[in-house]
């Protein structure tokens, strides 16, 4: 339960992460037109994670220009580095989903969505 928790986690960190480095967010009209940015999203690749819970397979956002550059989970990296461990401990040690949220922007530069890390921990916690 806690790995599907991780792994969305990560997903949406990935997403935040192409959002930012092409400075539109997905489904967005500037991306349309790509004469204004230069660049925009050219699918995903496949990523297999090694977690503490197991392998966890992630599709990591690509850009048309090949320029991104992930920066929560690298480009050639295949461990989590404990950051499933930082967000689970936030959580079991009190930390409102505000908290988590405020956090994972002050480390990573990325939003996480509040709602989305409480749903997800009392959906994980049943």
């Amino acid at each position: 339960m806690l790995k599907n928790l991780f792994k969305d986690t990560l997903q949406e960190i990935l997403e935040a992460e192409l959002d930012n480095h092409l400075g539109y967010k997905k489904h967005s009209p500037e991306g349309n037109n790509t004469v204004n940015t230069g660049n925009s999203r050219n699918g995903y690749s496949k990523k297999t994670l090694k977690t503490r819970f197991g392998e966890t397979e992630l599709s990591v956002p690509r850009d048309r220009n090949a320029e991104f550059e992930p920066k929560i989970i690298k480009k050639y990296e295949t461990t989590s580095n404990q950051l499933e461990e930082q967000i689970i401990a936030m959580y079991a040690k009190g930390m409102s989903t505000r908290d988590i949220e405020d956090h994972m922007r002050d480390i990573y530069g990325i939003d996480v969505s509040a709602t989305m890390v409480s749903n997800r921990m009392v959906w994980e916690c049943k």
